[in-house]
C-alpha cells in the first residue's frame, strides 16, 4: 500500500462514522486541502510575480499527487470498491451512463461534479477578463488613451505588484490574461474521462485555486488602500 493510499484510507476511516460509504470520497477532498495548504506559501510567492502565468510551479508540483491518486484508484485493490453515493469511485462517466443512462444514480453525481466545475470555471474566467481589463486600463496612458477614472483606480491596484513593463507587454499580458482563464474549462473534459476519484480531486483543486487568488488579490488592494491611505493622510494635513 501506498503512502498515498494509506493516507486517504485512514482519513476515510476518521469520516467514515458521520459520511458512511461516502467517506473516502470526502478523505479525497480532505488530502486536497492538504496538498494545497502545504502549497500555499508557494502560491503567495508565485502571486507576488503577478502574470497570468504566476501559479504554474504550485500546479506542476500537483501533478505527481494527481497521479498517485490515478493509479490508486484504477489499481489498488484497497481503494476501487469505494463510492460516492451509488457512483463507484474508480469509475468513469462512461461507466456511469451505461449503468442507468445520463439521469440514472450514477449519472447524476457526475452532473452534479460536472456543474460544480463548470461554476468555478466560469468565476474563474470573469475574474481573468477583469484581470485582463485592468491590465490593458495600466497600459492606456502608456499609448496616450483616456482612461476612465474607475479603470485607473483598478489599474493602480493592479499595477501596484507589477514590474514595468513596456505597452507591447502589457499588451501580451492582456491577450494572454484573456485566453488562459478558459483553460479551465479543460478541467470538465479531463474529469469526464478520469476515475470519480481524479474528477473530486481537479474540482476540489481547482475550487481552492480560484478562491485562493480571489483571497490574494483582495489581500493585495487592502493593503494597498492602507498605504494609499497613509501616504495621503499627512498631506492632506498639510493642505489643511
Amino acid at each position: 500500500m501506498s503512502v498515498f493510499t494509506r493516507v486517504v484510507v485512514e482519513l476515510g476511516r476518521l469520516l467514515e462514522p458521520v459520511l458512511a460509504e461516502s467517506a473516502t470520497a470526502a478523505a479525497i477532498v480532505l488530502f486536497t486541502v492538504l496538498v494545497r495548504l502545504a502549497l500555499h506559501p508557494l502560491n503567495r510567492a508565485a502571486f507576488k510575480g503577478a502574470t497570468p502565468v504566476a501559479g504554474c510551479l504550485p500546479v506542476l508540483l500537483q501533478l505527481p499527487v494527481f497521479f498517485l491518486m490515478y493509479q490508486a484508484f484504477t489499481t489498488s485493490g484497497e481503494l476501487l470498491g469505494h463510492r460516492l453515493f451509488a457512483a463507484p469511485l474508480g469509475g468513469t462517466w462512461a461507466g456511469a451512463l451505461g449503468e442507468g443512462g445520463l439521469f440514472g444514480a450514477q449519472g447524476l453525481v457526475y452532473l452534479v461534479l460536472f456543474a460544480v466545475i463548470a461554476a468555478v470555471a466560469a468565476w474563474s474566467t470573469v475574474r481573468g477578463r477583469r484581470a485582463a481589463a485592468a491590465a490593458a486600463a495600466a497600459a492606456a496612458p502608456v499609448r496616450g488613451k483616456a482612461v476612465p477614472v474607475r479603470a485607473r483606480a483598478a489599474a493602480g491596484r493592479s499595477a501596484a505588484a507589477v514590474p514595468e513593463l513596456t505597452a507591447e507587454q502589457q499588451e501580451a499580458m492582456r491577450r494572454l490574461g484573456g485566453v488562459l482563464p478558459l483553460l479551465s474549462f479543460g478541467t470538465l473534459v479531463t474529469a469526464a474521462v478520469v476515475p470519480l476519484a481524479a474528477g473530486l480531486y481537479l474540482a476540489a483543486t481547482t475550487a481552492w485555486s480560484v478562491a485562493e487568488r480571489a483571497w490574494l488579490e483582495h489581500r493585495r488592494d487592502r493593503l494597498a488602500a492602507v498605504g494609499t491611505a497613509a501616504a495621503g493622510g499627512p498631506a492632506a494635513d498639510r493642505r489643511t
